[in-house]
């Protein structure tokens, strides 16, 4: 993964550029996302051979409609009239990693969340953890420590809409929507309706690229 600034496609830049103070470049609209979605079930799909014995892991925030949306894809893609077409609520979990991150001492405020998982648990499946941007690593490290208290799953994967690079942890996704150069000076946001409602300009889901804040750490807070 390069260093240097990102440069959008044409097919993802939008006809005009956003305004205002969060201003940025958008380098996924609402159908790039879903593109991805969709393109990352069917890569799920082959990987594992199906859909059996399968776990969605969204790591909040953004990561828990993301792992909806592609619990809807996988259904749709298994619906042959069979009955192992999976169920939202029996493959769909929420984990929290809070008390797992080790930087609870440069943000000890941080507001615990849930920890949810489908009622057959995580014992001998496959989990596929999901989340939006795959930054440095430390939030997933922060996931597969939670994980190993909770059960023993079969295989743990990695599904993240966007790859920004820049790991300093060995972890690498196995399901990647789109790998996205940036430098450590820029800052990536995902924007999603399940979150953050609907977006005044009427541009929807969305990935942007911000220059970082003054005085804030690029990236701070991401995986």
């Amino acid at each position: 993964m390069s260093s240097g600034p990102a440069v959008p496609t044409p097919s993802s830049t939008p006809a005009s550029a956003p305004s205002g103070p969060s201003a940025g470049t958008v380098v996924m609209t609402a159908a790039d996302i879903s593109r991805a979605l969709t393109r990352i079930a069917h890569e799920i799909v082959e990987r594992n051979k199906g859909t059996d014995d399968l776990v969605l892991l969204g790591i909040p925030t953004r990561g828990v409609p993301l792992a909806d949306r592609l619990a809807e894809r996988l259904a749709a893609i298994e619906d042959d009239g069979a009955a192992t077409a999976p169920d939202r609520p029996t493959i769909v979990g929420e984990l929290d990693v809070t008390m797992y991150r080790d930087d609870l001492h440069r943000h000890p405020t941080r507001t615990i969340g849930a920890t949810r998982l489908p009622a057959s648990g995580i014992d001998g499946k496959v989990v596929v953890l999901v989340d939006d941007v795959l930054y440095s690593g430390r939030t997933i490290r922060a996931a597969l420590d939670a994980i190993s208290d909770l059960g023993r799953p079969r295989a743990v994967q990695l599904a993240a809409l966007v790859d920004r690079g820049h790991r300093e942890l060995p972890i690498r996704p196995d399901f990647v929507g789109k790998n996205l150069p940036t430098s450590t000076s820029e800052r990536v946001s995902v924007r999603l309706a399940e979150v953050d409602g609907e977006d005044p300009a009427g541009a929807g889901d969305a990935v942007v690229i911000h220059a970082a804040p003054a005085g804030r750490e690029a990236g701070e807070g991401r995986a």
